[in-house]
């Protein structure tokens, strides 16, 4: 049964995250095996501090957005590697969103609302070591959002002491947008939310993400910050239609499958994506169950450890309705996206 606290030390924790990016051979079959299991533990021990911290989210947005939608995830395996790859400075006991929140609110008021309450409460004994703005300051591929990233202090449950949680803040507009990505990511199978991809596609979603900060009222950064809001709308308009992006997206929605013994009401969802055969299964467990949805969790992704085409992942949503809107990309659900374009369409006939 997987340990819901760390039982490694963070040398070995960085060890094992050294071994399951090497590209060579020097490695055992044994030492690959030892490896996953030190990051399934490592990666586990998150759901703890996630917990608290999710608790803490909701009271937040009580005063602020009671509809605001509230996610949690442990990171998946695949992106975890990709991204230790990437960033080649980073080991894995440092790694900041391996246990991560996300709250999407309404508007963009609302985003710089639940910053504000988070920077000025007093009642957090966890340590707030970085915000990063990505709505003052886009990125280049246009992702918008902000993330708060803390450091975990509980000296009742000092076995958690450390570890690292990210809360992202999104409106519903950046949360739109960023379901594009990762969905379209899908139909061209590349990881275009990792910058990875086709140099037209990625300069499609940079310029989108210009064009939606523009629709609501934010700075655009990014390359396109210089074309003015009319300009960026009829350019956009024009790449949705040459690269016929409403009809691609729209042909990928599918239905979830629920399988068989999970909790349809449960707390913990269990998603596997076929992104071939585009279907969605679902187990679902209860508050109580976690250890086994872990258990699950990690057999599954060392069963299609090398299947590209299978996607993995657990997260916390509350039901089957509340997933579906926390996750549409794993639901291949692009319609607010759609629904946005169309409206930045009808503005640039103006």
């Amino acid at each position: 049964m997987v340990k819901a606290f760390p039982i490694y030390s963070k040398k070995q924790v960085n060890k094992a995250g050294d071994i399951l990016i090497s590209l060579d051979n020097s490695f055992s079959y044994e030492e690959y095996i030892w490896a996953f299991d030190v990051l399934t533990n490592w990666r586990s021990s998150h759901v703890y501090p996630i917990n608290t911290f999710q608790a803490t989210l909701r009271t937040h947005l009580k005063k602020i957005d009671p509809k605001a939608l509230v996610a949690q995830r442990i990171k998946r395996t695949p992106s975890i590697m990709r991204k230790l790859r990437k960033e080649g400075h980073m080991k894995l006991s440092t790694m900041q969103d391996i246990g991560g929140l996300r709250a999407v609110v309404q508007s963009i008021e609302n985003v710089n609302a639940l910053v504000n309450s988070y920077k000025c409460s007093t009642r957090l004994s966890h340590s707030l070591i970085k915000i990063n703005d990505y709505i003052e300051n886009p990125k280049k591929s246009g992702y918008r959002s902000v993330h708060l990233i803390y450091r975990y202090h509980n000296l009742k449950v000092k076995e958690y002491d450390g570890l690292r949680v990210e809360i992202q803040i999104r409106s519903k507009v950046q949360h739109a947008w960023a379901t594009a990505v990762e969905t379209m990511g899908v139909f061209l199978e590349h990881a275009l939310k990792s910058s990875e991809g086709p140099e037209e596609w990625l300069n499609f979603f940079s310029l989108a993400g210009s064009a939606f900060a523009y629709y609501e009222e934010c700075p655009p950064g990014g390359p396109y910050a210089h074309i003015p809001p009319a300009e960026l709308y009829k350019i956009l308009t024009a790449e949705v239609s040459r690269l016929r992006v409403i009809e691609r997206l729209g042909t990928l929605r599918i239905v979830a499958k629920q399988i068989d013994g999970g909790e349809i009401q449960g707390h913990y969802h269990l998603i596997t994506l076929d992104t071939h055969e585009q279907t969605v299964m679902i187990r679902s467990y209860g508050r109580r169950n976690l250890d086994k949805a872990n258990e699950d969790y990690t057999f599954l992704e060392k069963k299609y450890n090398r299947d590209e085409n299978i996607q993995i992942v657990l997260v916390s949503a509350g039901n089957i309705a509340n997933l579906q809107r926390a996750y549409p990309n794993y639901f291949l659900d692009t319609q607010e996206f759609i629904n946005i374009t169309n409206e930045i369409k009808l503005i640039s006939q103006q």
